[in-house]
């Protein structure tokens, strides 16, 4: 079976209920994607934890190795790494028991899909969770 996005209204839910983000490649650079994505999400309320083994800190917060270094539960893992490290990402998303995996705008795996699907964790590829987040507004 193919992937398929949740719908609209199970996005908007989920941003509602979802508050801690853990995200996968969160770089210190403010001119990179993923910083400007996670201040904005920071700066709605969320929760942002780094998670990225070649940095100290960014966006004011310590950064993790990887998502098993994470104390207390994550709501939300946001990656931005390309596709091919999604299987991996998503199997350690799942030891955490993670609620939530998101893939950020052009990357998506059917392998990381078809992993996921066996657990009680949702899955969200190929969409930008900054402007999923502006549209519930």
């Amino acid at each position: 079976m193919a992937f398929k996005n949740p719908s609209r209204d199970e996005i908007k839910n989920i941003l509602k209920e979802n508050k801690r983000i853990a995200v996968v490649g969160l770089s210190n650079n403010p001119a990179r994607t993923s910083y400007m994505v996670s201040q904005a999400m920071q700066d709605a309320g969320y929760d942002i934890i780094p998670v990225n083994p070649t940095i100290d800190e960014t966006l004011g917060v310590k950064a993790v190795d990887s998502l098993q270094d994470i104390e207390g539960h994550v709501d939300i893992v946001n990656v931005f790494r390309r596709s091919e490290h999604l299987p991996d990402i998503m199997k350690d998303a799942v030891a955490i028991g993670a609620d939530v995996f998101w893939a950020q705008l052009g990357v998506s795996n059917e392998e990381a899909y078809q992993y996921g699907k066996d657990y009680p964790i949702s899955i969200i590829m190929d969409r930008c969770i900054k402007v999923e987040h502006a549209m519930t507004k």
